[in-house]
C-alpha cells in the first residue's frame, strides 16, 4: 500500500496556489475548484479543494527536507511567515510551523533516521 495524496480545504484558490508554489511545489492540475501539486522530491502529491463554506481542519501536514534551515531562510526572503522557526523537538525532529492562507497547519521538518526508526520504535 502507498499513500496517494492528501487534499486540503482552501477558501481562496489563487492565494493557496501562490503560497504552495512559493514553498517550491510544482502545480500539475489547475482548475478553479481543484489543484494538485507534485513534491520536489519523490513521487508524492497533494491537492487543494475549494470549499464554499469555512471548514475546521485539525490535520497537520508535514513536509520533510534535509536542508530545513536553508529552506526556511529562503522562504523568509519570499515573505512567508512562520509561527515557529526551526526548533529541535523532544521527539528528535527539527520543525518549523506555519499556516497556509486558509489556516491549514503545516510543519516543515527534518527527522533523518528518526522519522522511521526512532529509539522508541515498536519491535516486530
Amino acid at each position: 500500500m502507498n499513500l496517494n495524496q492528501v487534499t486540503l480545504p482552501v477558501s481562496n484558490m489563487d492565494k493557496a496556489v501562490a503560497f504552495y508554489q512559493a514553498l517550491g511545489f510544482t502545480l500539475i492540475v489547475d482548475t478553479p475548484h481543484y489543484t494538485r501539486f507534485e513534491c520536489p522530491m519523490g513521487q508524492s502529491t497533494f491537492s487543494l479543494s475549494l470549499e464554499p463554506e469555512p471548514t475546521m481542519n485539525g490535520a497537520v501536514i508535514y513536509f520533510e527536507h534535509a536542508e530545513l534551515d536553508r529552506w526556511v531562510d529562503d522562504l523568509l526572503t519570499k515573505g512567508i511567515e512562520f509561527a515557529q522557526l526551526p526548533k529541535d523537538e523532544a521527539y528528535l525532529w527539527r520543525e518549523a510551523i506555519l499556516f497556509d492562507p486558509s489556516g491549514n497547519k503545516l510543519k516543515l521538518y527534518w527527522a533523518g533516521e528518526n522519522r522511521l526508526n526512532p529509539p522508541w520504535r515498536v519491535k516486530a
